[in-house]
C-alpha cells in the first residue's frame, strides 16, 4: 500500500486512476470496477440515458419552454438567469433570448471578488441581447466573515458563502418578481457531478459554521431579501409555497464548450476571463487552498466530464491532473487575503489546521437523507435542480 491524500486525509490505498476518465482515488467515494473504470463514469452514462441532448431532448426542452413562456406571459420576464460572465453562463443567455426566445431577468450576484473582465462581459453581453441585468451586491462584512468562517473551519467548502449567495440572490429575485423559473447553465457533460465532500451545499450548514466561528450577525430572511438565508425552511418556501422551479436546459442540449465560445465571441464580443472558474478573482485562493491543503483538483473532476463527452483528450487531462492551475496566480491570492483583512500570518494559520469535512459540523444531512424520495420527486418536477437527488445520493460518500 503507498499514500494516498483524500480530502487532506494520508490515507493507506493503492493510487488508482480511472481507465476512461482521469479521476483518481484522491477522489471520496471513488469505486472502480473490475475494468478499472469509475463509478462517476457509470453515474454520466445513466443521466445521459435520464437527460438525452438529442432529437428527444430538444422535445423536452420545447415543453418546458411552452410552459415557461405560457406562465410568463403576464410578466415582463418569464425566467430569471444567473449570470457571472463567464462561458456558460453568457452562453445560456445567448440561447434563452436568440434560440428558445425567452424572455429573462439576468441576475448577478456580486461578492466583492468580481473578475473585471467578466463584468463587462456581463453588461456587454446582456446589452447586445436586449435585456435586463440585474446586479445583487452582498454586505460586503456579511461575505468576508462567512469566507473567513469557512478557512477557520477547516473545511473545502470556502466559497459556501458565496454560492449560497448566488442560490438565494435567484430565489429572492424570482419571488419578488413573481417568476416561477429559474435557469442556471450547469451541465453533468462538461462540469461532471462534484463529490457530496468537495462541495456539500446546505444553508443550514453555512448558519452553524457562522454561529461558531462569525463576528458579524447575518441579516435576517426576507422572501425577497434573502441574504446568506438559504436553508431547508427557505427552500421549502420557494418550491413548495411559491411554486419556483429550477432547470438546467443544458441537461438536454448538445453543449459544445468550444463552439459556444466561438458564438458569443463572435456575436457579443465576449472576452476570456482567463480561465475556467475565473470570473471570480476568489477562486485563486480555493483552487491553492484545495491542492495545497486538501489535495481536491476540481479541474479533475470537470476535465474528466469533458473525456466522457469527447470534448477533451484523456491524455491532456492526465498531464494537467493535481498541477498547479492557471488562475493559482500568488499575486491574486495575496490580494485576496488581503481583501479578506487578514494577514499572511493568519491565513497560514488557517491552513495548517487539521483537515476537516462538512461531516465535523451540525448540517442538515442526516434530514436530507431522511427525505430521499421527497428530494427524488422534487427533482423531477423541476422543483430542485436536476443533479440535487444524484449529488446528495449517488456521487461520492
Amino acid at each position: 500500500m503507498e499514500t494516498v491524500i483524500v480530502n487532506g486525509i494520508k490515507t493507506n490505498l493503492k493510487p488508482q486512476t480511472c481507465t476512461r476518465c482521469v479521476q483518481d482515488n484522491s477522489v471520496p467515494g471513488i469505486e472502480f470496477d473490475t475494468k478499472g473504470v469509475c463509478n462517476f463514469c457509470h453515474q454520466h452514462d445513466f443521466l445521459e440515458k435520464e437527460f438525452p441532448n438529442d432529437e428527444k431532448g430538444e422535445a423536452i426542452l420545447q415543453k418546458i419552454f411552452h410552459k415557461i413562456k405560457l406562465i410568463g406571459k403576464k410578466n415582463k420576464y418569464d425566467c430569471v438567469i444567473g449570470v457571472s460572465g463567464g462561458r456558460d453562463s453568457t452562453y445560456l443567455i445567448y440561447l434563452a433570448v436568440k434560440k428558445w426566445g425567452l424572455r429573462p431577468l439576468a441576475v448577478h450576484f456580486n461578492d466583492g471578488f468580481d473578475n473585471p473582465v467578466a463584468g463587462e462581459n456581463m453588461v456587454k453581453s446582456c446589452k447586445k441581447l436586449g435585456i435586463d441585468l440585474r446586479t445583487i451586491t452582498s454586505d460586503w462584512r456579511e461575505g468576508k466573515d462567512l469566507k473567513i468562517d469557512f478557512l477557520k473551519a477547516s473545511v473545502p467548502d470556502i466559497n459556501l458563502g458565496t454560492d449560497i449567495g448566488i442560490a438565494s440572490s435567484l430565489y429572492g429575485v424570482a419571488a419578488k418578481e413573481n417568476i416561477k423559473y429559474i435557469l442556471i447553465g450547469q451541465s453533468f457533460r462538461t462540469e461532471g457531478v462534484k463529490p457530496l465532500s468537495w462541495s456539500y451545499f446546505d444553508g443550514d450548514y453555512l448558519r452553524h459554521v457562522h454561529q461558531k466561528f462569525g463576528t458579524v450577525k447575518l441579516r435576517p430572511w426576507k422572501a425577497t431579501d434573502p441574504g446568506f438565508n438559504l436553508g431547508i425552511r427557505e427552500l421549502f418556501y420557494y418550491t413548495a409555497i411559491r411554486g419556483i422551479k429550477t432547470i438546467t436546459p443544458m441537461y438536454y442540449f448538445p453543449y459544445i464548450r468550444k463552439e459556444a465560445e466561438k458564438i458569443i465571441i463572435d456575436e457579443l464580443g465576449w472576452v476570456y476571463p482567463g480561465a475556467h472558474y475565473f470570473d471570480d478573482l476568489y477562486h485563486s485562493l480555493i483552487k491553492y487552498v484545495h491542492r495545497v491543503k486538501f489535495n481536491i483538483d476540481l479541474n479533475m473532476n470537470s476535465d474528466s466530464a469533458l473525456v466522457r463527452s469527447g470534448q477533451m483528450d484523456r491524455i491532456a487531462a492526465l498531464e494537467r491532473a493535481h498541477g498547479i492551475y492557471t488562475i493559482e496566480d500568488p499575486r491574486i491570492i495575496d490580494l485576496c487575503i488581503k481583501r479578506l483583512g487578514l494577514s499572511r500570518e493568519e491565513f497560514d494559520s488557517f491552513m495548517n489546521l487539521s483537515p476537516k469535512t462538512f461531516k465535523n459540523y451540525k448540517t442538515s444531512y442526516n434530514i436530507i437523507r431522511l427525505f430521499r424520495l421527497p428530494i427524488l420527486v422534487l427533482s423531477y418536477f423541476n422543483l430542485l435542480p436536476k443533479v440535487t437527488y444524484y449529488k446528495y445520493f449517488k456521487c461520492g460518500k
